[in-house]
């Protein structure tokens, strides 16, 4: 039987992203190294990293006709990422993310341009056949809705034998205290370095011990914590660490966030225990950093 498909609920964007030997200083003209165009968005660079390390993956979200919509289409295609649950607004217009990448350190700074296309609503999600999917991630947006989806799934699993059930996962990035109501809907809630800031930690296992009171019972909170690596805690109340795995020199994080979750989603929905998968998403993340785009992470 073939393996169901793991589905992420998200943006998409593209992302222009300029290459320079150093951040240009105030009131400067500077050349470029080099630019390129690269889909963008955390639901969709999850789906591409899922893709890549061999899990049939699915992408829902909202695109906008013209030549930029037309590229990012044909990039989930590359992949081999299902878009059976896009839906293309024509009176609207794809976000545009403006990338100036450091080739000296590796970092980056993002400059975002929202625009008008509307986030997945409960609507929306009430078409998707639950039966199809063994995961559902949620970037977190318009938290009310996704809560709304969740439950839907809750209600599903809850109908439906164990091996039918669909695990869920929601990512916490934005300090914006409305995407907090989702941390108690999640079966893994990961919790972004600042977010844990926001709410007052100083350090992953902080921020994994203080957080993990306001998941509903037998969930997991994960949180990454950039170069000192990742921390964890399931429903044993063990608290486990991966360190992070450096490569040998920093090319391009762009996306390592997007990276990690991917790959810990994988490894729990194949049955790893929770320590194995933070260091898988902290390894395969590592190698990330070391390459420009995402082909060679594998």
């Amino acid at each position: 039987m073939a393996e169901k498909r793991i589905l992420c609920v998200g943006l998409v964007c593209l992302d222009v992203i300029s290459v320079v030997d150093r951040y240009p200083p105030e009131d400067s003209d500077t050349r470029c190294l080099s630019q390129r165009w690269q889909r963008g968005g955390n639901a969709s660079n999850t789906c591409t990293v899922l893709a890549l390390l061999g899990a049939p993956a699915a992408f829902m979200g909202s695109l906008a006709p013209g030549h930029a919509a037309d590229f990012v289409r044909g990039d989930f295609q590359h992949y081999e990422v299902d878009l059976a649950h896009v839906a293309v607004h024509p009176a609207c217009t794809l976000p545009i993310s403006m990338v100036i990448s450091n080739a000296a350190t590796g970092t980056r700074t993002i400059l975002h341009a929202a625009s008008n296309l509307p986030d997945v609503s409960a609507a929306d999600f009430e078409q998707v056949n639950l039966s199809q999917y063994k995961w559902i991630h949620w970037e977190g947006r318009n938290a009310s809705e996704q809560v709304k989806m969740l439950q839907r799934v809750e209600k599903h699993n809850r109908t439906c034998p164990a091996s039918e059930r669909v695990a869920t996962s929601v990512e916490v990035e934005k300090p914006r205290p409305e995407l907090y109501q989702l941390f108690p809907h999640g079966d893994v809630v990961f919790v972004s370095k600042d977010v844990a800031r926001a709410l007052g930690f100083c350090s992953a296992p902080e921020a994994v011990k203080g957080l993990y009171g306001r998941l509903k019972p037998g969930a997991s909170l994960v949180c990454a914590w950039a170069e000192a690596g990742a921390d964890a805690m399931g429903p044993d109340g063990l608290l486990v660490h991966s360190d992070a795995f450096a490569p040998e020199t920093v090319v391009d994080t762009l996306g390592a966030g997007d990276t990690f979750n991917a790959a810990v989603i994988l490894a729990l929905s194949r049955g790893k225990p929770l320590q194995a998968a933070l260091t898988d998403g902290c390894r395969v993340a590592g190698r990330k950093c070391g390459v420009q785009g995402y082909d060679g992470i594998v």
